[in-house]
């Protein structure tokens, strides 16, 4: 009785509050992906999206702290999303790897 309890509540908690849109490279693989690092890394990506920036820019364009950038700057960057432009300060730009938006 409690698995439909939980599954009907689930339905109806989806149709009540719609999910948030996350860039589709927000998402991870082998890393716990939590509702607040898929914002930031969506804020991030559509910023990058726009215009290749160093961290500082990003982070003061985007109201997110600078090391919570540079965290999840840097895990894209392990997984090749995003790369290093150049040294000192570091522009960030997208490697065009990953998933593409859909439409």
């Amino acid at each position: 009785m409690k698995p439909f309890l939980l599954l009907y509540c689930k339905d109806v908690f989806d149709v009540v509050m719609p999910r948030a849109e996350y860039h589709p490279n927000a998402y991870l693989t082998d890393f716990r992906n939590v509702k607040v690092g898929l914002r930031a890394r969506t804020l991030i990506l559509n910023f990058l999206e726009k215009s290749s920036t160093d961290a500082k820019t990003v982070a003061k364009e985007t109201g997110l702290p600078y090391n919570v950038v540079l965290h999840h700057l840097k895990l894209l960057e392990a997984r090749g999303i995003v790369k290093r432009g150049s040294k000192r300060p570091s522009v960030w730009v997208l490697t065009g790897l990953g998933q593409k938006r859909l439409g």
